[in-house]
């Protein structure tokens, strides 16, 4: 039995979530996502939205593409997993990354399977399976990739990434939830950060644990802020000098 999306859900996630259902009219900077494992095709896609950044690097792109695709692959994922009980299928063959041109450029998602899964009765084995489609299967490898073409360390994108799972998880995912949705949501955030085995990312320990400890207070913002362990090079599409991001950890405080 193949089971779906509500015309609901699926409106929720297509409007807040950065999911597509149809592809881009101008698919210029469009990818079908496996590509992103080959080097020149990774190369040339890298070079070719550069501009969108004022990227004056390989690294630089390959990091600020990194935020924008971690964020499509988790965002719709992680709250149709949390609000919904539903199992996107997010591995990097099932999945393309549709863009138009414009500024900011914010790419979504396109997948070619649409069908969910649902827990039946052990919900922390299926939590696993969904989870290992969206990093092991997907966001690992691409990692891994960008990593060999571009020379970025890995700990980069793999904080760059669990920013993202900060954010949609302490901010974003639990508006309007029920109660039981807020204990599930809870739960599973906790899990994804701080439980869930290496294996799951596709490494050998969990790779957002690290960057995922407290908030601090700082001079540069009215809101605690969790500082940053990496600095993801945004500084260096600034025109001003040493323009950081008030979390970097290149600010001397």
């Amino acid at each position: 039995m193949s089971l779906s999306l509500s015309a609901e859900e699926t409106s929720v996630l297509l409007r807040d979530y950065r999911l597509a259902i149809e592809p881009a009219v101008d698919a210029t900077y469009s990818l079908y996502a496996k590509n992103l494992l080959d080097n020149e095709q990774a190369l040339d896609y890298l070079q070719k939205i550069a501009h969108f950044f004022q990227s004056p690097s390989i690294l630089v792109t390959a990091s600020l593409f990194a935020k924008r695709y971690s964020v499509l692959t988790i965002a719709s994922a992680f709250y149709a997993m949390s609000r919904y009980d539903k199992g996107l299928h997010c591995r990097i063959d099932n999945m393309w990354v549709e863009a138009e041109y414009t500024k900011p450029w914010l790419p979504k998602i396109r997948l070619i399977n649409r069908t969910v899964s649902i827990p039946t009765e052990d919900r922390e084995k299926w939590r696993d399976e969904v989870l290992r489609e969206i990093f092991a299967n997907n966001l690992a490898k691409v990692w891994q990739s960008l990593a060999k073409i571009s020379k970025i360390p890995k700990t980069i994108l793999w904080e760059n990434t669990a920013i993202y799972v900060n954010w949609l998880y302490e901010t974003k995912i639990g508006e309007g939830a029920s109660e039981q949705e807020k204990a599930r949501i809870q739960e599973d955030y906790h899990y994804i950060v701080n439980l869930a085995p290496g294996s799951i990312f596709g490494e050998r320990k969990n790779p957002l644990t690290d960057y995922c400890g407290p908030k601090v207070t700082i001079m540069e913002s009215e809101q605690p802020v969790r500082l940053r362990k990496t600095c993801c090079f945004y500084y260096h599409t600034s025109d001003e000098a040493n323009d950081y991001c008030i979390s970097c950890p290149k600010i001397k405080r």
